[in-house]
């Protein structure tokens, strides 16, 4: 089969083609001719040797955690029906039993798990599910990580209700428009922050009651102006740094906020009292359990809601694809079709 096959840290250009052998499914997995997979950053950061994954690692990978394709192979102990059924992919691996918070022996497809870059792929037969019948092959690889990131920080751990008003901090990526969706969808007022006058105007063509410019605004004073002086009910941040701080400070008292990420880096001056005399919720989150990944599919299946997709490339332009990425160009998810 063709996969991008990463070697070893560095720039995009690392990113190349290479045939290697099909993967086999072994008792309880299946093994899934891919039609489309899709970015995410962390495959930015592992392919870099950034971040969380600094320290590089021992043996070469296929990154990529989103995957829709068809069912080719079942192993021991799999329902032979599965075979010829197109699916969506949970990156989320051995989440464990507990919906409250992972296990120990969780992980993400795409590290150290080869990922979907691929023709082909093997993955826990438990993982993969019906793909939303409305849905392109791209449209559904789009959804998975970013879908399930999202949906866990507004429904399960924010619990963002009807008549709220909610921030979604950096509007563009690929989980904060998922959270846009998934708020609006359960009839919160979204508000957003993005540095780019094009993605707000985007972001209020999805249903954005408004937002404001990090860059060219002061962005806390203009959000709390939009909510009419009291700031919004529940903050979904990935910025942390200096974002988060100022989010508790214009959070309405007893709001909640819920962190995902940190890619402005650590939070450096932040004033306790501000959340506890505002009693304030801090809830962390990232990825989700197999029942909320199934009850976030059903929003892009029953639901009526489609992913945003930016652009679909094909395979051999992973790397072109990974640039775009971090130059922070797209609006939604970035899509490999294979």
């Amino acid at each position: 089969m063709r996969a991008v096959v990463l070697r070893g840290p560095g720039p995009a250009e690392v990113l190349r083609v290479e045939e290697i052998a099909d993967p086999e499914p072994a008792a309880g997995e299946v093994a899934v001719r891919l039609r489309a997979a899709a970015l995410n950053h962390r495959d930015v950061w592992i392919r870099s040797g950034t971040g969380a994954y600094a320290g590089g690692f021992s043996k070469p990978v296929i990154l990529g955690s989103d995957g829709a394709g068809v069912v080719v192979a079942a192993g021991a102990g799999v329902d032979p029906a599965l075979v010829g059924r197109a699916v969506v992919i949970n990156p989320s691996l051995d989440w464990g039993e507990a919906d409250a918070a992972q296990g120990p022996g969780f992980k993400i497809l795409g590290f150290p798990d080869d990922g979907t870059y691929a023709e082909r792929i093997r993955v826990p037969a438990r993982n993969v599910y019906a793909k939303p019948s409305g849905l392109s092959f791209e449209e559904a690889a789009a959804i998975p990580l970013a879908g399930l990131t999202a949906y866990r920080a507004v429904v399960s751990r924010a619990g963002v209700r009807a008549g709220e008003t909610v921030l979604v901090t950096g509007i563009g990526g690929g989980v904060s428009t998922f959270a846009l969706q998934i708020a609006a969808h359960l009839g919160a007022r979204v508000l957003v922050t993005s540095g780019s006058d094009a993605k707000l105007a985007r972001a209020r063509a999805l249903g954005a009651a408004g937002g404001a410019n990090y860059r060219t605004q002061d962005w806390a004073r203009e959000i709390v102006a939009l909510c009419g002086g009291q700031g919004p009910d529940v903050v979904i941040d990935s910025a942390g740094g200096d974002t988060f701080a100022r989010a508790v400070d214009i959070l309405r008292p007893g709001g909640r906020i819920a962190s995902y990420g940190a890619t402005t880096g650590p939070v450096k001056e932040f004033v306790l009292r501000s959340l506890f005399w505002k009693q304030v919720t801090l809830l962390g989150t990232t990825m989700g359990s197999p029942r909320e990944f199934e009850a976030m599919l059903a929003l892009y299946d029953r639901g009526g809601l489609r992913p945003v997709v930016d652009r679909v490339l094909p395979l051999e332009e992973a790397a072109a694809a990974h640039r775009r990425m971090e130059e922070a160009g797209q609006f939604g998810k970035l899509v490999l079709r294979i």
